[in-house]
């Protein structure tokens, strides 16, 4: 039996249908609008710079201060190598520089002693050249001698034959008695002195001759003497010595004492920053290789939720705008962050693309009917992390606030 409906109720039944409708085509539509205006996305994880630890020299760990998951402030000593090879080879280097700095002074002291001959050989040489210039003027003094020896002796000559000539005239004249006898003795007496004279002034000119002779051997004597004092300057100059080859060392040996500073000082490894430590799986004894990472720490001062948004969602977030984030551990706890950067690159869908390589591409044949939207990540800062265990890889919800549409308290 069919129940009939008064008018009333029908129309009732009629709005009430129109609300829910209504009702829900709001809702729809506000949903929409906050998804497209403020987009959000629960693909998404917490991040944080992380920097692995490894050693710069060699060696077994004498000592490890941390333990794994430990939160390290920085400065913090985190590890020890066994320093003493260093310690050897730095002092290995500093007595290397220390005997270098030794042989400069041992070769200063004789350069000094070599540059000391060569000042004793260049007064030699200028008491040689004084000596020379000395025996010049000796020999012009012995010239000048000769010269007035053979004048005088000219003088001489001239007087003994004007005297043997004036006697020669008044000898004769003695007979007839115009001249006296002694008239006559005069001049034969003036005659000996004559010949006397001119004697003498032979004998005077051999002397200056000899001694113009005495004074050229001695000049050539001395002139040998200054070449031979030249030499001997020259070859105390060549035999100088330098410290150029030992001072150029000095460079390399402050490099090896620098070097092995530094590796002595890298013995001992310290945090460079805030960080948690994780991913520790050694032991004190165990032995560290350079380069080889022995565990990693996460910077504790900046974190990042990486979000990763549909491609149709981009033209809604722009850097700078507010963002929230619900972390899966926490959901009901809002934290504050915002955009830094949107992602411009992700590997392209071999399903969609094929697969690029050397040689011709490898496209599909087949075709996929279901096309999904491409996701690029979005990086937002969290703005005053918490000072709780706040970890990476954590699952979260991030929802991009449009400037109009602030965030619900």
């Amino acid at each position: 039996m069919a129940i009939r409906l008064s008018p009333a109720k029908k129309r009732s039944g009629r709005i009430i249908s129109f609300a829910v409708v209504a009702y829900t085509l709001a809702i729809g539509a506000v949903a929409l609008h906050r998804t497209n205006f403020s987009p959000r996305t629960d693909d998404a994880e917490v991040f944080a710079n992380f920097i692995g630890i490894a050693p710069q020299v060699d060696g077994p760990i004498v000592r490890l201060f941390v333990k794994d998951n430990q939160f390290v402030k920085k400065g913090d000593l985190l590890l020890e190598i066994d320093p003493r090879p260093y310690e050897y080879a730095l002092k290995h280097a500093q007595s290397e520089k220390d005997a270098l700095e030794g042989q400069i002074i041992d070769r200063s002291r004789v350069i000094a002693a070599q540059t000391s001959g060569i000042a004793v050989s260049q007064a030699g040489s200028r008491n040689a050249d004084a000596n020379l210039k000395k025996t010049e003027a000796s020999i012009d003094e012995a010239r000048a001698a000769v010269g007035n020896a053979q004048a005088g002796l000219a003088r001489a000559e001239a007087d003994l034959a004007y005297a043997t000539s004036n006697l020669h005239r008044i000898e004769p004249l003695l007979a007839e008695k115009f001249v006296t006898v002694d008239q006559v003795d005069q001049a034969r007496t003036q005659e000996e002195m004559r010949k006397q004279a001119v004697e003498q002034g032979r004998a005077q000119l051999k002397l200056s001759q000899a001694t113009l002779q005495s004074m050229l051997a001695q000049y050539e004597q001395s002139k040998a003497g200054v070449d031979q004092s030249r030499e001997q300057v020259q070859q105390s100059m060549h035999g100088v010595s330098t410290l150029e080859p030992l001072t150029s060392q000095r460079t390399g040996k402050m490099s090896a004492i620098e070097t092995a500073q530094y590796n002595l000082t890298n013995c001992r490894i310290y945090a460079p920053f805030d960080a948690r430590v994780t991913n520790l799986t050694i032991s004190e004894g165990a032995y560290a290789h350079t380069g080889e990472q022995i565990f990693t720490l996460i910077d504790t001062r900046t974190w990042w939720v990486i979000g990763n948004y549909r491609e149709t969602q981009l033209r809604n977030i722009r850097p700078g705008m507010p963002a929230d984030v619900y972390l899966l551990s926490e959901p009901s706890r809002s934290l504050h962050g915002t955009v830094e950067s949107i992602g411009f690159g992700v590997t392209p869908d071999p399903d969609i693309m094929g697969r690029f390589g050397p040689g011709l591409p490898d496209l599909q044949r087949t075709l996929n009917w279901v096309h999904l939207a491409s996701r690029f990540p979005v990086r937002v800062r969290i703005d005053s992390p918490p000072n709780g265990e706040f970890r990476m890889g954590e699952s979260a919800l991030v929802i991009v606030r449009n400037s109009n549409h602030p965030a619900v308290q």
